[in-house]
């Protein structure tokens, strides 16, 4: 999940050697943490906060499949 979290993030923003993404486990959920650049936090976040709304959710789809919950946190 960190894997795919990281991906996209690296794939939007203009530095992508600025994202740092970390991933904590407590039983069955897991919150992954993303940083990036002060100059690309609106491209992650989006308009209204549309591609960070969809980035939880293909986040949580892909912890479905693994049978946990996973939350996203941009700093």
């Amino acid at each position: 999940m960190k894997e795919l979290i990281e991906y996209i993030a690296t794939s939007i923003v203009n530095s992508p050697e600025e994202v740092k993404v970390k991933e904590a486990r407590a039983g069955d959920s897991v919150i992954v943490q993303l940083k990036v650049g002060s100059e690309d936090v609106g491209k992650v976040i989006g308009r209204q906060g549309r591609v960070a709304q969809a980035m939880r959710s293909l986040l949580k789809v892909a912890s479905m499949k693994k049978g946990l919950r996973a939350n996203l946190e941009i700093e």
